[in-house]
């Protein structure tokens, strides 16, 4: 076997996480949560499409759980939607002034939120690694997702890194969290007072006119 075979197998994402008898979990309050979405309304929205990482992959629309993606801060919300199928030029992010005021920023508030905890050693000890939040085949991150909600612990959704700010935390939330929820706010982007500064931090460029 060779050294790129071998680093090939012991890399390569389990199928199914080992998964205990009680979920290793953190809290979470919704007030700190940010979400960047194309609606003022309704929110916070989960969806049954089964397009994105964690979504769930049953056959039937009908039996999915609905999924919610959010940020532990506004730039992680932003990385993981306006720049998630973008490439940078010249270390920047070209993003129209029309997608910006499209956008908006929902804040929610609610009861504290119980997760996996999909990040550092709870990860490891799962039989997994930072490939389950960094790879771009979903087949697998699908399978866990479900996995974990089927899990008798009931969680309200997972902790994990980002992929596009992998310094820090995303989330995604299972429908069943939805009763414990509210939208607090729903703010236009373009006119949050944070925008300029994370715009600056991940090289988001043609922002304002």
């Amino acid at each position: 076997m060779t050294n790129s075979t071998a680093t090939v197998a012991i890399l390569r994402l389990p199928r199914l996480p080992q998964l205990p008898t009680a979920l290793q979990t953190v809290r979470c309050d919704p007030a700190t949560l940010y979400r960047v979405s194309g609606h003022a309304t309704d929110e916070p929205y989960f969806g049954r499409a089964n397009t994105y990482r964690f979504d769930d992959p049953h056959p039937q629309v009908a039996a999915r759980f609905g999924t919610c993606y959010l940020g532990a801060s506004l730039a992680v919300a932003l990385a993981e939607t306006l720049l998630h199928d973008r490439n940078p030029i010249h270390n920047h992010f070209m993003v129209g002034l029309a997608v910006i005021q499209a956008r908006f920023v929902i804040r929610l508030t609610g009861e504290m939120l119980i997760l996996a905890n999909l990040t550092g050693a709870a990860l490891r000890k799962l039989g997994d690694h930072a490939g389950l939040s960094g790879t771009s085949s979903y087949a697998t991150t699908k399978a866990w997702s479900a996995a974990i909600h089927a899990h008798p612990d009931a969680v309200d959704g997972m902790l994990y890194m980002s992929r596009h700010k992998n310094d820090e935390t995303a989330l995604v939330l299972f429908h069943r969290a939805a009763p414990k929820l509210a939208m607090a706010s729903a703010t236009p982007l373009s006119v949050h007072p944070d925008f300029g500064q994370v715009a600056t931090q991940l090289g988001i460029r043609s922002a304002w006119p």
